[in-house]
Parts: C-alpha cells; structure tokens; sequence
C-alpha cells in the first residue's frame, strides 16, 4: 500500500487508553489538524463502543477550537443510550484538557423499510478526468505550500468534471462534482470504509461557498476559513475503495459564513451518503 494511505488508515485506527477514552494521532505532513481526520477519529471511536450489526446512519458534529497537531487527540465516548433499535453516543475531542471538536451519533440496527432516492447528476464518468494529484503537483513547483493539503492526493484519488483547483480565483456558480476513492484496495472491514468517507466529506467542501465570488481561503487571500460544524447522513452500503460521486452546492454565503452541502453517489447511481457543512468564511483586510 502506498504509504500516504497506510499513515491515513494508520492515524484513523485509534488507541484505546481506558474505558470509553481513545487517542489519536496527528499526519506530521499537513502542519495542522485537519477536520475530516478529527471527524473521522470520533467515529472510529464511537465505533469501538458499539454492539455488532448496528450502523451508524447520522451524525451532528462541532468544531470548538483549533486543534494542535504537535499533540495527540484524546476521545472520551459518552455511551448515553443502547435502546432495542438505536444506540446513541456522543463523543468529545480534548487536547490541552479543554474541549476541541465534540460529535453526536446515531446507530441503528439494520431494518428493511421504504425507499427511493434522487438520481446522481449527469456529469462524465472519472475515466477520462485529470487526477487532482497530478493537477496540484504542478502547481507545488510553483507554489510548494499547497502540499500542506495536496499530499492527501496520493492516498485519495479525487477527479473533478469542472477542472475547479482548491479556491478558484475566478468566480463560478457555486457547485462542483468531484470523483473520489482510495487510491487502492481497503481492507473488508466496515470501520475502515466509514471512517474514510467521513474523512473525504471535508476534502475540499468549504471552498465550494467561495466559488462565486473569487476568493481563496487563507489568510494571505483576505479570507479567514474553517469549519463551524459538519453533518453526514448514511443511506446504503457503500466501499471507499470504489468510485464514488461527491456532488456539492452552495446554497448560501451570509454573515460571514458558508452554507455547503453534498451527496455522495455509487458508480451505479445510488446515493450513498448526504452531508452539510456551515464554515467561517470572514473577509480579512
């Protein structure tokens, strides 16, 4: 495997310290923490506390403080209910014994009900699409302080039908469609595929609320960004080793925030997941 992948799965697969406490690790690449790791750590972590045949179908999170990736993340699970159907837990990150990130999860025991679904976009397929790694590692040449996020290109495979870079400088209606899998095989098991889900559902989402105005985020771009909350929905059975379709939208921009929401779409058509993100996207002199 390669070895930008095997550190990512490496840093999701969290430490059990004691009884509904665990710890995770932070990427020494990146610099900083970045959320869809937090994000994705939590529900590892939640995951560990759950009775078998229960899946995780919706989670509510909040981002409360910047994290420090010099130090460990310490995840201390609340098992606050284990009903017949649902099992609900709540999970708070910790660094610095003050409250980072916390999350509010909801599992459910496999049922079969009534359903339909909204059909995927009719966008191209990702066989033709230029690969975001080889797009971000000419830019790296010019710009090496992109590889602070590009890196994560060599373990997820991401292709957008727009052609859309991370802050697009000119405007553009604010929605993009990006083909997304790990960049090879995951292993079989549940967790690893649900965590890296919950992982690229923050891959470049915030951005999409900038897109009709022509802005970067950063603060060397007169933008101060970061993400406020993130939600995600699960819908049906899905492999993050597989194409999936990862269609976002900007309704709204107000008050110095940005609204995005996303689906995630299988190779066949099948909606997968659903997620919403309200992000800080302040305007810096």
């Amino acid at each position: 495997m390669n070895p930008v992948l095997a550190e990512i799965l490496r840093l999701l697969d969290v430490e059990k310290i004691e009884e509904n406490l665990y710890r995770g690790h932070n990427d020494p690449n990146s610099h900083h923490v970045f959320g869809g790791q937090v994000l994705a750590q939590a529900i590892a972590s939640a995951y560990r506390t759950i009775e078998a045949g229960r899946m995780l179908h919706s989670l509510h999170a909040y981002f409360l403080r910047p994290g420090d990736w010099n130090l460990p993340v310490l995840y201390d699970v609340d098992r606050i209910r284990d009903g017949r159907s649902f099992t609900t837990r709540r999970v708070v990150a910790i660094q610095h014994g003050r409250a980072i990130f916390n999350l509010s999860s909801s599992w459910q025991v496999a049922e079969d009900g009534l359903e339909h679904a909204v059909p995927m976009p009719d966008v191209p397929g990702p066989d033709d699409l230029v690969s975001d790694r080889e797009r971000y590692a000419q830019i790296a040449k010019k710009y090496p302080e992109v590889q602070r996020f590009a890196f994560r290109f060599d373990a997820i495979d991401c292709r957008q039908v727009e052609g859309l870079l991370l802050g697009e400088a000119n405007p553009h209606p604010p929605y993009k469609h990006t083909w997304m899998r790990a960049a090879e095989r995951l292993p079989d098991d549940p967790e690893v595929h649900l965590c890296l889900l919950a992982y690229m559902s923050d891959m470049d989402f915030m951005s999409t609320s900038l897109l009709p105005h022509g802005r970067r985020p950063g603060p060397g771009n007169g933008i101060q960004g970061a993400s406020l909350d993130h939600a995600l929905w699960f819908h049906r059975p899905f492999r993050a080793d597989e194409w999936l379709l990862f269609a976002k939208e900007s309704p709204s921009s107000s008050g110095a925030r940005g609204f995005v929401r996303g689906a995630f779409f299988d190779r066949d058509g099948q909606l997968v997941a659903s997620t919403m993100q309200e992000c800080l996207i302040r305007p810096r002199n």
